[in-house]
């Protein structure tokens, strides 16, 4: 600790992201006009969809702040564009194969990709919230003028995101969320006290416990890790003799952290909020058959499977685009380094994809119960707050362990 404020750079860094979750704190605060804050607390807190919306927009929906999509569309655009590398090779060639000018341009398209979701999402949600009279019927120039500033918002938000992963430490992104979730603790703890009923203290007991499984899980997969032994050959340059040493290389039994349930939740999100909004439209087919399908997304127990699967799938798929192991293969190889009893090159490669495809199951199937765990405690309980409450304590152990082990790297590079 103390040699992480002793550092100049480190602290300069550390102080940045405290600034900007700061300005982000500022810009939640900060509402769009018209607002009837009764009927928005009421029709926030009584539905899971806008309380998880509401988790993803740092605390900006339960305000109808101007940042009230969050980093929502952000996320949405980047699952489309990971996605779209299994699909376009040219894609993948940019993101995997042309070093840092190649991330910049696939994320430079990313960023563009944002406009039109944070345009549908935005839309969207003003609709559904003037059908419910959380905001008043509006004339087509005010609804323009309320929907430009919520996409200026989230495009602002992403930039915000962006400078803290850049000048600060750690995902921006997860951050983001992360301090909008710390900064609703205060308001929920309040509520629990004030609500507090005798009869419901083996909920509370069995929702402690279930915090307690999560952080301990959570805990558990991201710092397990599988050693591979390599040994570096030995080398004559000049009269001295190098190399001759063994080591490992740690794969972590979870590569992807937190971003598998962050890319689950907003890919469950976007078309419950879209059949939503094409739900109240009024009569019709489209929205019948738009209430049909968003009753299905509803049901819990499509939605714990289908959120099981999805941060199963997201788990395999971020590990698959983040860890190369051709690439490792061949860093090995040029730096005569070896794992015994492998030979070099393509089969080195194909090693390390064998260890990494068992190893990520285990973190794939752990994760996706951790993540559904407290959706089955709400089903047998009928509180939609242990989901939520949940789903946040998981992102929020996932972004500190993340952060930790980011700043412990930064720490033990400046005493190299």
């Amino acid at each position: 600790m103390r040699l992480m404020w002793s550092d100049t750079t480190l602290r300069k860094r550390l102080f940045f992201v405290i600034a900007a979750l700061i300005a982000s704190r500022f810009l939640a605060a900060v509402p769009i006009p018209g607002i009837d804050a009764l009927r928005l607390e009421q029709f926030v807190s009584g539905s899971q969809l806008f309380g998880l919306l509401n988790l993803f927009s740092g605390g900006g929906l339960s305000t109808l702040s101007i940042v009230m999509l969050g980093v929502g569309p952000y996320i949405t655009s980047s699952i489309v564009m990971q996605l779209l590398t299994v699909l376009i090779p040219r894609l993948k060639q940019l993101y995997q194969e042309e070093g840092e000018a190649g991330r910049e341009r696939f994320t430079q398209y990313s960023r563009l990709l944002t406009l039109p979701f944070a345009a549908i999402q935005g839309a969207a949600l003003l609709i559904v919230l003037e059908k419910q009279g959380v905001l008043p019927a509006l004339d087509p120039f005010a609804f323009l003028t309320n929907l430009a500033v919520v996409i200026a918002g989230s495009v602002l938000l992403m930039w915000v995101g962006e400078l803290i992963s850049e000048f600060g430490i750690g995902n921006g992104v997860s951050l983001l969320i992360f301090a909008g979730i710390v900064a609703s603790f205060p308001s929920t703890v309040g509520q629990l006290v004030f609500s507090f009923d005798q009869t419901q203290i083996p909920v509370y007991l069995a929702f402690i416990a279930v915090g307690a499984a999560i952080i301990a899980g959570v805990v558990f997969i991201t710092e397990a890790e599988r050693p591979i032994p390599v040994t570096y050959a030995k080398r004559v340059r000049g009269n001295r003799l190098y190399g001759g040493i063994s080591t490992y290389l740690p794969l972590r039994l979870n590569q992807a952290g937190v971003i598998p349930i962050i890319f689950a939740i907003s890919l469950l999100l976007f078309p419950q909020m879209i059949f939503g909004f094409l739900a109240q439209l009024g009569g019709g087919t489209l929205s019948s058959i738009s209430s049909y399908i968003n009753s299905i997304l509803s049901n819990q127990l499509f939605y714990g499977a289908f959120y099981f699967l999805l941060v199963f799938v997201f788990t395999y798929f971020y590990t698959a685009v983040t860890f190369d192991p051709k690439s490792i293969s061949e860093n090995l190889q040029k730096s005569g380094a070896f794992i015994p009893g492998v030979r070099p090159g393509e089969a080195t490669a194909e090693h390390l994809t064998k260890v990494i495809l068992r190893i990520t199951l285990f973190g794939a199937l752990f994760l996706g119960a951790i993540a559904v765990l407290p959706i089955i405690m709400q089903a047998a309980t009928g509180i939609i707050a242990l989901s939520l409450g949940g789903t946040a304590l998981l992102i929020v152990v996932s972004v500190v362990l993340d952060l930790i082990r980011k700043v412990d790297a930064q720490v033990a590079m400046r005493e190299y």
